[in-house]
């Protein structure tokens, strides 16, 4: 009998076939992009505070840095969605969603309330506390593009909406962790309060995309120099004096919105998400 022998086994080229990253690092990126995001848009707001006096009319405010801003948005917020399908925590049911969300909302924008307030912002409250923070945060992006689109609202101001409204839907969506666990009357109460209030954030945040541009020797202006305390004291008279009286208003509808729809939004949102993770049951041994 004869034996014929085996080369000895070759060690695996390990360099050509990766390990795929774990579950660990894949959400450390994904959390670096909503934070990459929320660092672009801080920025994005802030920066003119920093810049001297003159350089920018007020007509002028982010005519030119706005397109940058709102491409490198898009494309972190594209980069979230496709980690968040990666991470498994995103299938094609909760992009169709997403989009049906944000097409919804964006034509809600065409529904003005009265005193000035829109559908859009109570439907994305709603939406962020069923699905979660990030998923607000996403449908507040993507619902004032729609938005923009059906309402001709295309400018340099629109990115900061879209960040706006990203922030208070992320929020909502934090907000939603706690108030799941309330009855139905508790959790509409503090979500109706929460929208309420995000009316008067949400306006005082816009503002902050042109105040900085309007710059004079006024007490509603703001100039390079001005102490923390001058510039708080500035910003608040400018925002009484232009936004108080309509952010109030739109608040209040906002929050009537809440009162009469939300409960029964909610519970359809919920629905869904419920499908989205379905429970499997075994049958007991017979």
């Amino acid at each position: 009998m004869t034996t014929t022998s085996r080369p000895p086994p070759v060690a695996a080229d390990r360099t050509l076939r990766p390990l795929a990253p774990t579950g660990a690092v894949e959400a450390v990126r994904r959390n670096a992009v909503y934070l990459l995001l929320a660092v672009v848009g801080v920025g994005a707001f802030l920066y003119p505070f920093w810049l001297p006096a003159g350089t920018v009319s007020v007509d002028g405010a982010h005519a030119g840095d706005a397109p940058l801003v709102a491409s490198v948005i898009g494309l972190l917020a594209l980069g979230a969605v496709v980690l968040e399908v990666r991470r498994g925590t995103m299938n094609g049911a909760t992009i169709a969603i997403l989009g049906v969300l944000s097409a919804t909302a964006g034509m809600m924008k065409l529904l003005d309330l009265p005193g000035g307030g829109s559908g859009l912002f109570f439907l994305v409250i709603l939406a962020g506390a069923a699905f979660g923070p990030r998923f607000g945060f996403l449908l507040g992006l993507t619902s004032f593009v729609v938005g923009a689109i059906l309402t001709g609202g295309i400018g340099p101001w629109l990115p900061f909406q879209m960040l706006a409204l990203g922030w208070m839907g992320a929020g909502a969506g934090l907000l939603g962790r706690f108030t799941r666990r309330l009855p139905p009357v508790g959790e509409l109460t503090l979500l109706l309060a929460y929208g309420w209030l995000w009316g008067f954030v949400y306006g005082g945040i816009m503002n902050l995309w042109f105040w900085p541009w309007f710059a004079g020797d006024g007490a509603l202006a703001w100039r390079p120099g001005l102490a923390l305390d001058e510039t708080l004291r500035h910003y608040w008279a400018f925002y009484v004096a232009t936004s108080l009286a309509w952010d109030a208003a739109a608040a209040t509808a906002n929050a009537v919105a809440t009162a009469i729809l939300g409960r029964s939004i909610l519970r359809t949102l919920r629905r869904f998400l419920h499908r989205l993770d379905p429970a499997v049951e075994f049958d007991p041994l017979t």
